[in-house]
């Protein structure tokens, strides 16, 4: 799920990491004493990229994910007892964020990401970038309030290491050394993963809670529609995250799908979808721009 100014979108390169899927490896739990703060283990829950909405339109929410930069204010929604994680994209760097051209200079930018210009990958090998992101960046969403964070891009190092395993050797590891150094750093921070379903074996002790995107349903750019994702693709989604919750329980399995937010039907029949194998889910429109609000009653 890709945050930018007002637009977003499903990630591209799942079925190349779902084909990269690697022998599952337990860890060690890395954060026996961890214990989420208040709010990190109940439901509803939303994902919200704008600034529009007011405070009061979160009322039926307890667990947002926001943009880190265009965002409502978070004093009041941490006021009205909201947990708030703030997006972060480990994997890329956008031309609109304030770090681009210090990234740049530094030459640890890779090649553009054809499918959303201005956004390119990021070495996640080099060690400046990981600086960057324990000391700079981690540090600026938990300042500006947030209670915690929400990992997206991470499929990327997966899709390199899998197109070019030569030039792009020891990606993979690298994504998953990050995360757990995030999580060494910040122990007690809620963590939120975006898919990156190779790395779970990996980080899965280190991260709080897995998005699950598209899942069920997704939006359908070509034609600029609602559509459900392949019935092969679902259910190898939701077998790599029951997975996950079978090698650590106390780990959080969310679902992101996107639809048409006037068919209340459609969306409560995700709701029930989702909810029946054990996830929590949250429906929106791709942009991510409103709130579709969640179906009344124990649908």
């Amino acid at each position: 799920m890709r945050s930018n100014p007002r637009r977003s979108g499903r990630g591209i390169f799942l079925s190349t990491a779902l084909a990269a899927f690697a022998a599952l490896v337990g860890l060690g739990d890395a954060q026996a004493q961890f214990r989420a703060p208040r709010g990190t283990q109940a439901a509803p829950w939303l994902v919200y990229y704008a600034d529009s909405e007011p405070p009061e339109a979160f009322r039926a929410f307890d667990l947002l994910v926001l943009d880190s930069q265009f965002h409502p204010p978070l004093d009041v929604l941490r006021d009205r007892g909201k947990v708030l994680l703030g997006y972060i994209s480990l994997g890329e760097v956008e031309q609109h964020r304030p770090w681009f051209e210090a990234v740049r200079a530094e030459g640890i930018l890779l090649q553009e990401n054809r499918f959303w210009p201005g956004s390119f990958f990021v070495d996640l090998r080099d060690k400046r970038w990981v600086e960057r992101v324990i000391e700079e960046l981690v540090p600026a969403v938990l300042h500006a309030g947030f209670d915690g964070l929400f990992f997206d891009t991470l499929d990327n190092p997966l899709y390199l290491e899998e197109t070019d395993p030569q030039a792009y050797a020891g990606m993979t590891e690298a994504a998953a050394r990050l995360v757990r150094a995030i999580r060494l750093n910040y122990p007690t921070v809620p963590i939120m993963m975006n898919r990156a379903y190779g790395l779970l074996p990996e980080v899965e002790t280190a991260i709080d809670m897995v998005l699950g995107e598209s899942v069920y349903a997704d939006y359908d750019f070509e034609t600029e529609s609602y559509r459900h994702v392949e019935t092969a693709l679902y259910r190898e989604q939701v077998a790599l995250l029951k997975a996950a919750q079978a090698r650590r329980p106390a780990l959080r399995v969310m679902t992101l799908d996107y639809w048409n937010p006037e068919d209340r039907a459609g969306i409560e029949e995700i709701y029930r979808v989702q909810r029946s194998n054990g996830f929590e889910p949250y429906v929106a429109t791709i942009n991510l721009d409103v709130i579709v609000p969640p179906p009344s009653g124990g649908e």
